[in-house]
């Protein structure tokens, strides 16, 4: 397969040595951005060698103009792309959609170790979209008007309650705007046929497990089934909502990330 031109972000471990490399995917409807505000920048200054990728479609990456062509198995390649260009294996952090990405990566290739941010169930997507259909009605029309950019106060409202924590401000929810975008509806129906497929192969490495309190898209209680899959290590963050990375609680996740982390060095 001809490589795809992919636009990734890198920031460079701060200091002498390197704790190794991370490398971020982000969730669907986002860019590699959403992990720029704070978690690229807080992980290098610990140590850790930062990447993180536009799946193709997102962001800058090629394949905007075709983005409903690209399902889970193309952004599964994009991150083997990008981890081939490392020297050694990194640590996977995959976001919601991200951590499908992560998993279906793991199928066929080498990681040094796996965190999963939210993870969507093996169940899929449609249980969390019936039940938000159902408590946030508004939810879909809302959403579409957030990736348009056109903002009003039942949007971040709406935002709020099903993506962050009620701690989470109007004004950082605006600041965030630019960092979304439209989702491959190939990918969509990946996420929501999930269930009817089987893993090829779940090797065994160090993995984490992390979710927010908060969570209204996968609430915390769904964590426990993912984390039997890998024997994962399981890490709930008080207050925090699904969009773990930009939260208001987002130090919180970071710091009990890298606590794992530092079992690794």
């Amino acid at each position: 397969m001809k490589p795809r031109r992919l636009h990734t972000l890198h920031r460079p471990a701060v200091g002498t040595t390197s704790s190794g490399h991370l490398i971020f995917v982000h969730g669907g409807y986002a860019t590699a951005r959403c992990w720029d505000e704070y978690f690229l920048p807080w992980f290098s200054r610990q140590g850790f060698d930062c990447h993180a990728l536009d799946l193709s479609g997102h962001g800058k990456s090629e394949g905007r103009e075709r983005l409903d062509s690209f399902g889970i198995d193309d952004y599964a390649q994009d991150l083997a792309q990008v981890a081939d260009d490392l020297d050694e294996p990194a640590v996977l952090i995959g976001h919601s959609m991200g951590t499908v990405v992560v998993e279906r990566f793991l199928e066929r290739h080498q990681a040094r170790a796996a965190i999963l941010m939210a993870p969507v169930p093996a169940t899929g997507i449609l249980g969390a979209t019936m039940k938000i259909a159902l408590t946030e009605p508004s939810f879909f029309s809302q959403q579409a008007r957030a990736i348009r950019g056109e903002y009003n106060e039942q949007t971040l409202e709406t935002m709020r309650e099903v993506y962050y924590s009620q701690e989470t401000s109007s004004e950082d929810l605006m600041r965030f705007a630019g960092l979304f975008q439209g989702e491959s509806r190939r990918a969509l129906m990946d996420l929501t046929l999930l269930a009817m497929r089987l893993a090829r192969h779940r090797p065994k490495l160090p993995a984490l497990v992390l979710g927010g309190q908060s969570d209204a898209v996968f609430p915390p209680d769904l964590l426990g089934f993912t984390a039997a899959r890998w024997h994962a290590d399981v890490a709930v963050i008080p207050r925090a909502g699904h969009t773990l990375m930009l939260d208001a609680h987002w130090l919180a996740a970071a710091e009990r990330m890298a606590e794992w982390l530092d079992r690794l060095v």
